[in-house]
């Protein structure tokens, strides 16, 4: 049984950056040889590229799930991670990538054509990278940013230039059969072709491709048969190729009530009003055959359509479909716009663009949205309050702070920033002035009353300078109970 799949729904995401080091350099006679933590590796992405020799999404729906490699994470002596394995995934030539939503994302044609489906996550920043004249040894780092996640759907239209459509049992393979090198399954009762099959046609010194489309019914628009399935196939056809069956046992059907209700259904799916059309009266090698297509040919004529009767067993009439065929893929051709290459748009930022925008939703929570703050919070190790340190400086020197009391927030209003919330306390940023503490700690955000200020620490300097033998000593328990 042929397995043929043209549509899957592939759950995609890219690989995590890896994690930045915090370390110290140290060896004999330097102890503190200042940090020397390396940076994580880069998240690997996940691209679709366009191979010819793949012909179906059937290894996608067996698999569905695919992700890029993760970066590894930094280590000491200023080493790097490595970056993540990119994750190559070979389609068809004409894929179409949807979003779960119908969107179209990007339309894949041709060799070679790639697209970045999901983009790996940033390795976070050791602590080497992370020094400056302030903050000499930081005692943080930052995480690696998770991968993008999305799940989208792969729809397959075939590229070809003529396609074949018709009735069941109409003749479409056999006749695909003989002008091309494709072979596909022919047999004597309907619904033979289950999948479309694809051929390369030479006419003279001009080449082009056909594609058999399995058969179409009254209602195949609507989902009845097979052929709403597959009438995306011959979207992308510049020709359309009626091929009739003229040796038909039915007695209430004939080759224009065939044309019509085909015609029908091509009007309902839309969009192939524009495709000119060519009838191929198939089966005259039969005698009844031969007869009804000489009878529907004035008829088909009057109508505007080119006739060609044709045999697809005794090969007569062939060389005439061919060549007319090709002189109408050509003149399509001839009438497309010439291929551009794909230009580089370059979009710099608005002057007053700053990067974020401040909204408050129907819960009161001030919601801050940009590239910028939203990547911050994923990258800082919020269990560290030295990293939280360096985070609120970073959104305060954006601008953040400024556009929240502008925003209306006031002192412990939440404040939202990618999946992260907190309450709001202003003030935190100090500028140049600020003198960071000990590694790993940010003295600005411990409790007010476990705070020590900068008058008691001078007191307990002095305190701790003071000789011993003037301090006054306190008596002893034991000393009391003596002058009892």
């Amino acid at each position: 049984m042929t397995t043929f799949v043209d549509r899957v729904v592939l759950h995609v995401r890219a690989g995590d950056g890896g994690h930045g080091c915090v370390s110290i350099h140290r060896e004999k006679f330097k102890p503190f040889g200042g940090p020397d933590g390396g940076d994580g590796g880069h998240g690997g992405s996940v691209k679709l590229v366009v191979d010819p020799a793949v012909h179906t999404l059937l290894d996608f729906h067996f698999h569905p799930h695919q992700k890029g490699g993760n970066g590894a994470g930094g280590a000491g002596n200023n080493r790097d991670g490595a970056n993540g394995q990119t994750l190559v995934l070979r389609v068809p030539d004409g894929t179409v990538v949807h979003s779960m939503d119908g969107e179209v994302i990007a339309d894949l044609i041709g060799e070679g054509t790639e697209f970045e489906l999901a983009r790996g996550g940033r390795g976070g920043r050791g602590n080497a990278a992370l020094a400056n004249t302030r903050r000499k040894a930081p005692g943080f780092a930052e995480l690696g940013e998770p991968g993008e996640e999305i799940d989208v759907v792969l729809e397959l239209k075939s590229v070809a230039d003529v396609g074949l459509v018709g009735f069941p049992s109409a003749g479409k393979s056999s006749l695909i059969s003989v002008i091309s090198a494709a072979r596909p399954k022919i047999a004597d009762y309907p619904f033979t072709t289950l999948v479309p099959n694809l051929g390369v046609v030479q006419a003279g010194d001009n080449t082009f491709t056909v594609a058999d489309v399995p058969g179409l019914i009254p209602g195949a628009a609507t989902g009845k048969g097979l052929g709403m399935q597959f009438l995306r196939h011959i979207e992308r056809t510049a020709v359309l190729v009626h091929v009739v069956d003229t040796a038909a046992l039915e007695t209430e059907r004939d080759p224009v009530s065939d044309i019509d209700a085909i015609e029908a259904e091509l009007a309902a799916y839309g969009g192939l009003e524009d495709r000119p059309r060519i009838v191929a009266l198939n089966k005259i090698d039969v005698p009844d055959g031969r007869d009804l297509a000489d009878i529907m040919r004035a008829d088909l004529e009057e109508r505007g359509y080119a006739v060609y009767a044709v045999s697809a067993v005794t090969h007569e009439g062939l060389k005439e479909l061919i060549f007319a065929m090709s002189e109408l893929v050509g003149q399509q051709r001839k009438l497309a716009p010439p291929p551009e290459r794909t230009r580089i748009v370059i979009r710099p930022a608005a002057v007053d663009d700053s990067g974020f925008t401040i909204v408050q939703d129907d819960e009161g929570v001030f919601v801050v949205r940009g590239g910028a703050p939203e990547r911050w919070v994923r990258q800082t190790n919020f269990d560290n309050d030295e990293a939280v340190g360096y985070l609120a400086d970073r959104l305060a020197r954006l601008g953040v702070e400024d556009a929240l009391k502008k925003a209306g927030a006031e002192p412990g209003s939440p404040v939202r920033i990618g999946v992260r919330e907190f309450d709001w306390q202003p003030n935190t940023y100090t500028a140049d002035d600020f003198v960071p503490g000990n590694r790993g700690t940010d003295y600005r955000l411990e409790e007010p009353n476990k705070r020590v200020r900068a008058a008691e620490r001078k007191a307990m300097r002095g305190a701790r300078r003071q000789p011993y033998e003037t301090l006054e000593l306190a008596p002893s328990d034991e000393d009391d109970q003596d002058d009892f």
